[in-house]
């Protein structure tokens, strides 16, 4: 198979049909094998109806339908674990990313042999305040803090050879970050493309300026689990090591000078260089157990489900 294309949706029933019948003109012009997966991530509206319709007419067409909402990343992870294309696609349901697309995203990966191509929407129709201006500084922390130099971290309009995705791990809200993910796999060929942004036809979007607060505090995770999340005792062992040797130290001067120097008669309690003694210690045989614990979770393999499928077609 050509191309697996995967939309992750929620509450998109007017854009289905139509961003169906765009893609599916561009692919058989182009004369691809293809599978057309759509992951309903727990929409309340119409959307798994259509989904179901447009299946029964063309037996490329796949859908994957959540339980409830469980976010982007969720939805990607499952559809990631599904297809089996040869270079798999990621598109938003909203109509503003364009199916024209495909065929210069197909060709980078399979001839010109890229890992990944992410879309960059150099000319973004979005609100200047509610999108704009935050993602430009968000891409900014984005690349000094991965390494990774792209433009536009969160496009949804992506390509990927399948090895890609089927060694990834998409969890929590990591889809903005799959450019660094994939990096820290070992795909280090990234590409950027400039990508026609549209104006969104129906409905709102479905994210909020929090996205931006929850991005930074994820972009914070990454950057430790990149440097450090194979080897946590690294991290934490380093500065509770640290911090226990300074409060032994202190203990040590305060024990010499009350036996061999201090005159006064002062209790050690009394001293100030006791408490520091006594909180460094602490705090550094709490990250160093914090780091042993780190070690041992990350030698010991977990399968837990993060969401959960409520209905397949053609799956």
């Amino acid at each position: 198979m050509d191309i697996s294309i995967i939309i992750p949706l929620l509450n998109e029933q007017e854009s289905i049909a139509e961003l169906y019948d765009w893609i599916i003109v561009v692919l058989q012009k182009q004369g691809y094998s293809y599978e057309i997966l759509f992951i309903d991530d727990g929409s309340t509206d119409n959307s798994w109806d259509i989904i179901t319709d447009i299946s029964n007419k063309d037996v490329n067409v796949k859908g994957i339908r959540f339980l409830k909402n469980f976010g982007k990343s969720q939805a990607l992870h499952a559809g990631f674990e599904a297809v089996q294309g040869n270079v798999v696609i990621t598109m938003d349901a909203d109509l503003q990313d364009s199916p024209e697309e495909i065929p210069e995203l197909y060709r980078l990966i399979h001839i010109e042999n890229f890992d990944l191509i992410s879309g960059w929407k150099k000319k973004r129709y979005d609100s200047i305040l509610a999108k704009n201006l935050p993602s430009k500084v968000f891409n900014a922390a984005a690349r000094k803090t991965s390494g990774v130099k792209l433009h536009d971290f969160n496009c949804g309009l992506k390509a990927y050879k399948n090895k890609v995705v089927k060694h990834i791990d998409v969890h929590g809200e990591m889809h903005r970050y799959i450019p660094v993910l994939a990096k820290n796999a070992g795909f280090t060929n990234i590409g950027e493309k400039v990508v026609v942004h549209q104006a969104r036809k129906y409905g709102t979007t479905k994210f909020g300026m929090n996205r931006f607060i929850n991005g930074f505090l994820d972009l914070i995770t990454i950057w430790f689990m990149s440097r450090f999340g194979r080897r946590p005792m690294h991290f934490f062992g380093l500065i509770g090591t640290i911090l226990f040797i300074i409060g032994f130290s202190f203990s040590l001067y305060l024990g010499i000078d009350k036996l061999c120097i201090d005159t006064t008669g002062r209790l050690i309690a009394q001293r100030p260089e006791f408490y520091i003694a006594l909180t460094a210690m602490i705090l550094g045989t709490q990250f160093f157990l914090a780091g042993f614990l780190g070690e041992i979770v990350m030698t010991t393999k977990r399968n837990k489900k993060r969401y959960y499928i409520e209905a397949k077609i053609h799956l």
